[in-house]
């Protein structure tokens, strides 16, 4: 599921319209209308209004998403829950020092490596 597509899930759950969405987001009706039509995903800068419109965090709304919109980078930022497993693995990581974070980092480039190859 693409970032857009969740979108209009909630807005379908929560029965709101894409104009009263666009009135509260004051995200053009037009653009809300192109992430459907063109299957794009809305600028990282609405992120945030988006979520707060729909009572999300973006964590909610960025989460089991899949980078399949036309713009197909992978995001440059990526939010963590601290008390998702993720976070947790990420807090642990920061909290080493360089060695052992470069350490960590060539089990994981093995272990990807190892999989790839099965």
């Amino acid at each position: 599921m693409t970032i857009s597509e969740k979108i209009f899930s909630l807005l379908e759950a929560r029965g709101m319209s894409q104009k009263v969405f666009s009135e509260r987001t004051g995200i053009a009706q037009s653009t809300i209308s192109d992430w459907k039509r063109k299957k794009t995903d809305p600028v990282s800068e609405k992120i945030l209004i988006i979520c707060e419109v729909l009572n999300v965090t973006p964590y909610e709304l960025l989460s089991e998403t899949e980078g399949k919109g036309k713009r197909g980078k992978r995001p440059e930022v990526i939010m963590l829950d601290k008390s998702s497993e993720a976070g947790q693995v990420m807090e642990t990581y920061l909290d080493m020092d360089e060695k052992m974070q470069q350490r960590l980092l060539g089990y994981m480039k093995a272990l990807t490596e190892l999989s790839e190859r099965e």
